[in-house]
């Protein structure tokens, strides 16, 4: 499969997200055999837990699937911009590979505020910005603008 289509599973997970009152972002982790083993969508409503994002579950998710903490040889696919918190974990997980759809200007992580990955952590993921990012900025954009009327 090719990034466009892991990219419509994250969106399909952040429409569900959005559905359900929550800041729609959606997450997949793809191993290197190219098999979806995390999926994650935005809970922080829901789970009253400030740390429910959408990349959380999805790396939980995966690290269960595989039985290991690392995730060497995996490619995490999300709607937004990570933030500080889930650049963090995407660091310690060892995900070699992070694309993103929109980018968020407010707490984005990966180069729109900061880039946590380009600072010496020892672990330091290639970025690949902007897969349909059309579209999420538009289930983004869609989801606020409903909520300001």
């Amino acid at each position: 499969m090719d990034q466009e289509t892991y990219m419509l599973q994250a969106l399909a997970l952040a429409r569900e997200a959005g559905e359900a009152g929550e800041v729609p972002v959606g997450c997949v982790v793809v191993d290197r055999e190219g098999r979806v083993i995390g999926r994650g969508r935005n809970r922080r409503q829901e789970d009253s837990d400030a740390t429910a994002h959408a990349e959380i579950e999805a790396i939980r998710q995966a690290c269960r699937s595989l039985g290991d903490w690392r995730l060497e040889g995996c490619s995490l696919y999300v709607t937004l911009e990570p933030c500080p918190m889930c650049a963090g974990a995407i660091i310690n997980a060892r995900i070699p590979t992070v694309i993103y759809g929109a980018r968020e200007p407010v707490s984005g992580s990966c180069g729109s505020v900061i880039d946590l990955f380009f600072e010496r952590f020892g672990h330091q993921p290639r970025v690949y910005a902007g897969v349909r990012e059309a579209d999420c900025a538009a289930l983004l954009r869609d989801f606020f603008r409903d909520r300001r009327i």
